[in-house]
């Protein structure tokens, strides 16, 4: 079988392992089972996030990581110029697909579509300045492009503001929707079909990102209480087949 983990919330938080989760993705791979990890957490490099599993005691294939970045790619042609407003991982994915990535403000001369396309990610930077520049050349007639509409982010300090709180005040102040690229949407979708192929599990910790997912991939779902789900939560929406507090106890269950 090949099962999809989530990264933060279910793997790690900020950069403590939480407890049991290594050797659970071991006893998975010992079993037998592909597993493959999928992350909408735009700011690291792809490196950044191999080297942060080896830290954390998991061993990694480069190609068994995947992330929003990737999949907000796909939405952009080669050639393109667009401005970043976000991680290094962002510039990166669209460096490999032969996109212009842009500092915010840069190319910003009068012209309307001077700027093909603004691409929101995480960004620690992310100021009213930034809202400013980031909304006029929304309305200039830029695209406007989400890695991911996560409006919280699970963190070691709790749950810090996400990517999609940033991508709510540019479309709010630029006048316009958002096409967004992570879970659970169409890019990444495609981004499994074309990488992985068949999943059996998606496991994570937030139902309306991994659950929805799994549903589009027509696909079971495992929920884990570690990240943004707590485990006194209500009615979850999708259901999960499998809940567990921890990503070691659902694995233990799977395995039984």
């Amino acid at each position: 079988m090949t099962f999809i983990l989530d990264c933060d919330g279910v793997v790690w938080l900020g950069e403590t392992a939480i407890p049991g989760s290594p050797t659970a993705v071991s006893r998975l791979r010992e079993a037998g089972h592909r597993v493959v990890f999928l992350t909408n957490n735009s700011f690291p490099r792809l490196a950044e996030h191999v080297a942060k599993f080896e830290r954390l005691g998991i061993e990694v294939d480069p190609s068994d990581v995947l992330t929003s970045p990737m999949a907000a790619a796909s939405l952009l042609a080669p050639g393109e110029r667009v401005m970043v407003f976000g991680g290094p991982g962002i510039f990166e994915a669209l460096e490999q697909r032969g996109v212009e990535a842009l500092e915010p403000g840069a190319g910003m001369n009068g012209k309307s579509g001077a700027v093909d396309a603004v691409i929101v990610g995480f960004d620690r930077n992310f100021d009213f300045s930034r809202l400013a520049t980031a909304a006029t050349v929304v309305r200039q007639g830029a695209r406007l492009v989400g890695t991911n509409d996560d409006a919280t982010f699970p963190s070691s300090d709790g749950l810090l503001p996400g990517a999609g709180s940033l991508l709510a005040a540019v479309m709010t102040a630029g006048g316009k929707k958002a096409e967004v690229a992570g879970k659970p949407y169409d890019a990444t979708r495609a981004l499994i079909t074309e990488r992985v192929g068949h999943v059996d599990w998606v496991v994570g910790d937030r139902p309306s990102t991994d659950g929805a997912l799994a549903q589009r991939l027509q696909t079971h779902f495992g929920l884990v209480l570690t990240g943004v789900t707590p485990p006194d939560h209500g009615p979850i929406d999708p259901a999960p087949d499998r809940e567990a507090p921890d990503l070691a106890g659902l694995v233990k269950d799977l395995l039984a």
